[in-house]
């Protein structure tokens, strides 16, 4: 089976490295046997990003990496705004300037840290945080997710975008989570747009996934 190229726009320094990591494990549960190649992430600020014509040049260059062929993945934080607010505008003009390949928008809310927070239960005694760590009640409504993980770190370590979203990323236990978001005394359901990431990943994976040949 031949790999699957997807290109990220991601606004975090941290995402350059998590965001791959993130798609890579969705896809082993989609389907251990897929080969995804995920090309290098190109990094524009959120700020950057939602400027005019900074958006269409942006998956313009997304799609010239995966050779024209591939899906394209957008993540950024919602900060103050409601992920539902500018998710589909965000999604309207990318189809505009690339109608020909999938395409899926994911918008943590406030923060990727965000995601995080909601699932402690699953991070205990990882990357600094305690072995009794619970999830903070509404998670996705406190601003300054990364300043909350400094807070609860233990050692005296510090939340470092670059080195601790990776690694979290990486560690985070996906099959509980994503058991879980269906459960509603599970924590991670707590995280409406964690939940929305899983299901849009998935999707773009599926979009890309070659169909079986109808038998003859």
């Amino acid at each position: 089976m031949p790999s699957l190229p997807i290109a990220c726009i991601v606004a975090g320094h941290g995402e350059v490295q998590a965001v791959p990591i993130l798609i890579r494990r969705i896809a082993a549960v989609v389907d251990p046997a897929l080969s995804i190649d995920v090309q290098s992430p190109l990094r524009v600020p959120r700020s950057t990003l939602i400027r005019d014509q900074e958006l269409e040049r942006a998956v313009e260059l997304a799609a010239r990496k995966t050779g024209g062929r591939g899906g394209i993945l957008i993540r950024v934080d919602s900060d103050d705004d409601c992920p539902a607010e500018p998710g589909p505008q965000l999604l309207a003009r990318a189809h505009k300037t690339r109608s020909d390949l999938p395409i899926s928008v994911v918008l943590a809310k406030r923060e990727f840290e965000a995601w995080f927070l909601s699932s402690a239960e699953l991070l205990r005694g990882k990357r600094g945080l305690p072995g009794n760590r619970t999830s903070p009640p509404s998670p996705e409504s406190i601003r300054g997710a990364k300043q909350w993980m400094t807070r609860h770190m233990t050692g005296g370590r510090t939340h470092t975008e670059t080195l601790d979203q990776p690694a979290l990323t990486a560690l985070f236990d996906l099959d509980q989570a994503a058991t879980a978001l269906f459960d509603l005394d599970q924590a991670a359901h707590r995280s409406d747009s964690f939940d929305k990431c899983l299901r849009e990943i998935t999707s773009l994976i599926v979009r890309l996934r070659p169909t079986d040949p109808s038998p003859t």
